[in-house]
């Protein structure tokens, strides 16, 4: 692993531009990437031969965050806040990125929050009454979870193309993923992730969080080194 000194497209391409001949980055046959779409531009220049392919976590992100909009969408027209339908919304929501095949459907628990005894479905069903738009969102959010998880490349593909928009915030995450729809359907195909780099990152961050920054870069770059041995 290497640190560089920035993240600018010029710093990248300049990087293994001199330091690898055009022979050797031909050999490279995929790069993971997440939905930056600057690093998109310049992998072809750098690596003509290889595939791109867009990290899983990256994609289920995306679609995640677009669902989290339009439940706080919804969120925000309810004047009461002590309706079940409010306290579903703003207590409940991890419930709606779980895996709906993995939601509770038969055995009711207290669900702090709402203060009622229910399913985990039932409090998803009750969330998405809300709404048509945030029906769609989640049913989209589902539909895409199963097939990243399950590498269902064929469905991926047709859930892709045959998404309808419906002038919510899934409207725009969908059409990031269709912008970049080769590289997504390799997420599905291949099994590579840049988890161990999403890893150094987030020990990054903490780094910097607890140091409350580094006025010293080069004091900056031991740390990470010292926390990558």
């Amino acid at each position: 692993v290497v640190t560089l000194p920035g993240r600018l497209s010029k710093d990248i391409i300049d990087y293994f531009e001199s330091r690898y001949s055009l022979t050797e980055r031909k050999r490279v046959k995929s790069v993971v990437v997440d939905l930056n779409a600057q690093y998109c531009q310049f992998i072809h220049r750098l690596f003509p031969n290889a595939e791109s392919v867009i990290d899983r976590f990256h994609i289920i992100q995306l679609v995640g965050r677009a669902l989290d909009a339009e439940r706080l969408r919804v969120l925000h027209t309810i004047e009461d806040h002590k309706s079940r339908l409010y306290k579903a919304l703003k207590s409940q929501w991890k419930l709606l990125h779980k895996d709906q095949n993995d939601l509770n459907t038969s055995q009711p628990v207290f669900l702090r929050g709402i203060n009622e005894y229910m399913t985990q479905q039932n409090a998803v069903d009750l969330a998405l009454s809300a709404d048509p738009r945030l029906a769609s969102a989640y049913q989209s959010y589902q539909d895409l979870l199963t097939d990243i998880r399950g590498h269902r490349v064929q469905n991926l593909g047709t859930l892709l193309n045959n998404y309808q928009p419906k002038h919510s915030a899934m409207d725009t995450a969908m059409t990031s993923l269709k912008k970049n729809y080769q590289a997504v359907i390799n997420s599905c195909r291949f099994s590579y992730s840049n988890g161990p780099i999403e890893g150094i990152n987030r020990k990054i961050k903490t780094l910097k969080r607890n140091g409350y920054g580094f006025r010293n870069l080069t004091n900056f770059f031991n740390r990470i080194a010292l926390i990558r041995e």
